[in-house]
């Protein structure tokens, strides 16, 4: 028998209603749905819950194969919390740009260094661009963390190529137009995802 008839069993053997087990376990009746269907497994935290509430232990729940299917699951959701965590911190650490004096700009034949917001000497389109990909960076960056749970398919597919397209941008046009410390981090912003993306590929 599989996890998910053995768990519509023991759900059945309660009377219990999908509602009243999801309120039970903590999670949401589509959740339990899904499982009863066949469709998904549960977290090992909610395989735990299982375990307890129903007084049986996770061998009984679980087959070998159910077992290492869960464990490969539970280690790519870490695996993509991770690299959510970093891709967002990252981007969102460009702020910086706005504070730190990462900028050179040339007054009276002197480099000045100074932030995105005291570039004064730049053309405008040099400078919008400048703002367009730092808080593309940053925006995307707060999304990231901030929608680390969603799984619609459309955020899930793009994020990490989101941020990798925005950075390589910004480190091109900031190699470009002769801003060294800001293509420096750029750049090493961009370098450390795409390790970090082919390490977990």
């Amino acid at each position: 028998m599989e996890f998910n008839e053995k768990l519509q069993e023991l759900r059945k053997q309660k009377k219990l209603t999908q509602e009243e087990l999801a309120e039970a376990l903590y999670v949401s009746r589509t959740a339990i749905s899904k499982w009863e269907s066949g469709r998904g497994y549960p977290s090992i935290d909610s395989l735990k819950a299982i375990s307890n509430y129903f007084s049986v232990s996770l061998d009984e729940l679980l087959s070998s194969n159910e077992v290492l299917t869960i464990a490969e699951e539970d280690h790519k959701k870490k695996e993509s919390h991770v690299r959510d965590l970093v891709f967002g911190l990252l981007d969102c650490s460009l702020i910086m740009f706005f504070f730190l004096p990462l900028f050179g700009q040339k007054v009276d034949g002197v480099i000045q260094e100074v932030t995105l917001f005291g570039l004064s000497e730049v053309e405008l389109y040099i400078k919008i661009p400048y703002l367009i990909v730092i808080l593309g960076l940053v925006i995307c960056g707060v999304a990231t963390l901030a929608l680390q749970n969603c799984t619609m398919l459309f955020w899930v597919k793009l994020k990490a190529k989101i941020s990798l397209g925005l950075s390589a941008v910004a480190a091109l046009f900031f190699m470009i137009s002769l801003q060294p410390y800001a293509a420096m981090f750029t750049f090493l912003f961009l370098v450390i995802k795409a390790l970090m993306l082919i390490k977990w590929a």
